[in-house]
Order: C-alpha cells, then structure tokens, then sequence
C-alpha cells in the first residue's frame, strides 16, 4: 500500500493522505490569513475611522457567500451549488478607505424543520439583529421573488428595520427585468438603496462598497486592518473538507455529514499536518464517501489540500477519517462549537 492509498485505523475508519511526514511540533499556527500577525501594531489608525457590522441575509443559494468572499477579497465563506451550505455565521473583514466593514454571512433563511435547520435560521435572524446594516441579497435570476425572501422582508418589517436590496447575478439577466424587480421590491418600503451586482464577475461591487463604508457608525477598528476574519483556523480547516464534500456528493448524503478537525500539527519545514474526521449517520453514507477502491475520499482530500495550501500558503498534509456517529446533528458540543444555539 502507498502513501497514496486510503488506510484502515485500528477504529475501522478510513484515511485519505496525498502527503505524510511525521510532525516535528505540536504548536497550533496562527496563519496570517487569519491574524493580522499584529498588523494593527505597524499600521496607523486613521483620524476618523469607521467601523460596523454588516448582515447578508436572503433565501438559500441567494450567492451571501460568494458575494462575502468578492467583497473581502479572500476566500473565507464555503460555496456550493447546493442549498444551506452554510451552517453557522462567517465573519469576513474589509478594509474600504478608513472604513472597516464587518460582514456577517448568515445561514440562507428558510422555512426549518429540524433543530439544526431552526438553529441556523435562528443565527441568521441574530445577524441581522446585531448589525448596524442589514443587506438582503436575491437572485436575480429568479422569475419571481419566493416565499423565503418575502418572509425576510415582512420579519424586518416586524423590527422596524430597513435595510439595503442587493440584486445579484446580474450578468445573466437582461435590464428591463432587473428594473422591474427594483420596482416591486421598492413596493414593500423597508429599501433605502437598491444595488445591483454580480458577485461572480465583480460587476456594480466597487459602488456597493463605497456606499456601506460611508454609511458606517464612526469609531475605532476591531481588527488589525490586514485580518480577513476571525474563523478559529481549525474550523476554517474543517469548512474546506465539508465544501468539498458538498461539491463532490449528492442528493442527503452532504447534509447527514459534518467535518471536525482532531489535530493541527507544524512540521520542521514549516508546512502543516491536519487530521480530520468526517462524521457520517449510516454506514451506506461511509460507503458512498470512501468510493470505489477509495477512489471518492482520495479525491475529496485532495482538493481540499490542494485548497488549504492555497488559502494557508504553506505545504499542507492532509488525513481524512471517517466515522458513524448516527446523532451528531442533535449534540449540544457540536451546535456550540458552530457558534449556534442548540434550544433554538
């Protein structure tokens, strides 16, 4: 057997390893990706500094982590075509002037039926509560605005809260329709400014930004202004595996799965060993992971290395387990550690 090839563990779960080399420490890394390494000691504050959170908020697969990412200029959000991919709520930081904008992407809202779906529309509704701005994003690609959205739109009705229209995916419709999805959302009355973008392209983002910097409550950063967010490391470690699990399988199996990273280890030359278990909820979704002679998880792990030293900028090894464990969804540890209240 290489190196290469998935391994048995003495528990009988199974690792995919494109690399592996014993660890030389084991310290945590503090990636610069995620810290700033104390930026905030070497840059200047400015005079006036603004600073202010920022809700995207909007139905499933409306592009809020897509359009975090476009907007931070980094990859911190996981992104797939399917829906409720995201979990838990994502900070992203961007700098824009003397403008620190804090942008929280929450959960798609929908209509929950399970504790984890009602616990992350639960940590939605809180983003949207907590910011200084609220930003509704819809897909401008749908033929009508759907029951999710006009939802959204009565709740912040029911605060009392306005909030920005952001009209996405522009690039793949034609103006006239546009306009007249600004018409009928103007006729709901809770829009002070509509603006309309393709966080694919980048297209109308440059004049989203310099409105939200602008409209920003003055006072100090919270963040060295180099910081892209604060995601603890392992668990942006372990939202990299889960997305390429969501982009790699179908129909339940991505949602009856969550990635926890076990180990972070620094290696001599500087690269990193990552251990992580993937917890399924039957052995026919462990089956359908591992693949044909293994061939499934190989693939998973290494487009999430392949990811991971991109995003971290150091040779990373990578060892995928995976294990049955029938009741993750309803573990209290599980909900707490996503930041997600488990009574929701």
């Amino acid at each position: 057997m290489t190196e290469n090839e998935k391994k048995p563990s003495p528990d009988g779960s199974q690792a995919a390893s494109a690399q592996d080399t014993p660890p030389a420490s084991g310290d945590d890394i503090v990636s610069r990706f995620l810290s700033g390494q104390g930026a905030a000691d070497e840059t200047p504050a400015p005079e006036n500094p603004r600073c202010g959170f920022v809700a995207l908020v909007g139905a499933p697969n409306a592009g809020k982590s897509t359009l975090l990412n476009a907007l931070v200029g980094s990859k911190i959000s996981i992104v797939s075509p399917k829906v409720q991919t995201t979990r838990s709520r994502v900070l992203g930081i961007g700098m824009e002037g003397d403008s620190q904008i804090l942008y929280v992407d929450t959960p798609g809202i929908f209509t929950p039926k399970k504790r984890l779906e009602r616990a992350m529309v639960a940590a939605a509704w809180q983003g949207a509560t907590d910011a200084d701005l609220v930003a509704v994003l819809f897909d401008a690609t749908q033929k009508r605005i759907d029951d999710d959205t006009l939802g959204i739109i009565e709740k912040l009705k029911e605060a009392g809260r306005k909030a920005l229209l952001i009209l996405n995916k522009i690039d793949l419709i034609r103006r006239d329709r546009l306009l007249e999805l600004a018409q009928e959302f103007a006729g709901h009355g809770i829009f002070t400014d509509t603006f309309m973008v393709s966080a694919l392209t980048g297209d109308g983002l440059q004049g989203l930004l310099k409105f939200i910097a602008g409209a920003l409550p003055a006072g100090p950063w919270l963040y060295p202004p180099d910081q892209l967010s604060d995601m603890p490391e392992r668990l942006l470690a372990a939202e990299v595996t889960r997305e390429k699990l969501f982009l790699q399988l179908h129909q339940e199996v991505p949602y009856a799965t969550t990635v926890e990273t076990e180990s972070w280890q620094e290696f001599e030359n500087g690269s990193v060993r990552i251990s992580q278990v993937i917890y399924v909820q039957r052995d026919s979704q462990k089956a359908i992971i591992l693949g044909k002679g293994g061939a499934r998880i190989k693939s998973i792990s290494v487009a999430s290395r392949l990811e991971l030293t991109k995003m971290l900028e150091r040779p990373v090894h990578l060892m995928l387990f995976i294990k049955v464990r029938e009741n993750w969804s309803e573990d209290p540890d599980q909900y707490e550690a996503w930041g997600l209240d488990f009574n929701a």
